[in-house]
């Protein structure tokens, strides 16, 4: 675990609510999948051809503009905890992070305490680019990842059709490599039950939705992520840009269903805001899940400025660092499930004790 203590914060530069419509955005991701020529995709190559990847990908990366700051993290060298809060800081799948049983070798993620790109070299492919900053800045997101992936495609010879683009281990992913995705906050469409109209009308422009941790997961918080599927037959800059419009007028909606809320349901929605707030304030114990519940209730009313306090970053910390992992990793053991109750419920009040607790008008 030496190697997370000692850069406690990578992989976490996008929790810093400085991009735009951070209320409502959390997170922007654009993720490049790449594999070098003249070897066999991760899940048929061998042993010793995925060390062979990952020295080569690794001499790629040590020329790059992430290095010298970048750290190479292995998967057989790290715990099963330290895996897990690589897996809940979304910088590597669950696939990997080896919850049965410890992944093979040749499986690393090269990570920046200070860049907001990280390089994942065999999980589903030889290497996937990330880049993930906070807001929605999904051009600059991709110009980020892009500006990598030109400065290891003059090193590496990355396997390449001219007319598919860029193959690669899953069909679906073939083209330009690219998934992009944004994580947005909509507790205004799913309380005005607009969010199925919402969410039909993103699948129907060729957009898909999945929760907090992507595919396979539930939605908890009134989180979303909105991604595209497409990757064959468009240009990335045409992606990115089909992205970045269709997540602008989600957040119109979800905008103007606030606003609906605060009109229609004002007090009521008023109450919901403070109760959360006050759970969260003086709880004793506390699930994940019902964390995240009362989280998204703090979220809106600072977005309506009904809270003056927590900050937007505040609460993206506590998302961050309530999780199961980091709770464990904070104490320095495997917790019980109470007792990491008991702890959640602990961080979570000093954080919002270290705020300027807000009061109501009412007083008490």
């Amino acid at each position: 675990m030496d190697e997370l203590r000692a850069i406690p914060d990578f992989g976490l530069s996008w929790l810093d609510a400085k991009g735009p419509d951070t209320d409502i955005v959390l997170s922007t991701r654009v993720r490049l999948a790449r594999n070098l020529q003249g070897y066999p995709y991760v899940s048929r190559a061998t042993h010793g051809e995925r060390e062979i990847v990952f020295r080569t990908v690794s001499r790629a990366v040590d020329r790059s503009s992430l290095r010298p700051e970048a750290v190479y993290l292995r998967m057989t060298e790290l715990s099963e905890r330290a895996r897990k809060v690589l897996l809940e800081r979304r910088l590597i799948s669950s696939e990997i992070a080896g919850l049965q049983a410890g992944p093979d070798g040749g499986v690393a993620v090269a990570v920046s305490p200070v860049d907001p790109v990280s390089i994942l070299i065999n999980e589903e492919d030889h290497l996937r680019l990330q880049c993930l900053v906070g807001g929605l800045r999904v051009m600059e997101a991709w110009k980020l990842a892009d500006r990598l992936d030109d400065e290891l495609g003059r090193v590496l010879h990355l396997a390449y059709h001219h007319e598919f683009g860029y193959l690669t281990s899953c069909p679906t992913n073939v083209g330009t490599g690219m998934r992009a995705s944004a994580l947005l906050h909509l507790p205004g469409l799913v309380l005005t039950k607009e969010i199925s109209r919402a969410l039909q009308g993103i699948a129907q422009v060729g957009l898909t939705f999945r929760g907090l941790y992507g595919e396979g997961s539930d939605v908890v918080g009134n989180f979303f992520q909105i991604s595209n599927q497409t990757t064959l037959g468009q240009s990335e800059e045409d992606l990115v840009d089909h992205l970045s419009r269709i997540v602008a007028t989600v957040i119109d909606k979800e905008r103007q269903a606030r606003r609906v809320l605060m009109r229609d349901a004002g007090p009521v929605t008023e109450d919901k805001i403070w109760r959360a707030y006050g759970l969260l304030r003086y709880a004793r114990s506390l699930e994940y899940e019902e964390l995240m519940n009362l989280l998204s209730g703090v979220r809106l009313g600072v977005s309506l400025q009904l809270l003056p306090s927590p900050s937007v970053d505040s609460l993206n910390r506590i998302m961050i660092h309530s999780q199961a992992a980091h709770l464990d990793e904070a104490a320095g053991r495997v917790l019980a499930p109470a007792d990491r109750r008991a702890h959640r419920a602990e961080y979570v009040r000093k954080v919002l004790a270290g705020a300027d607790p807000p009061t109501s008008e009412a007083g008490c």
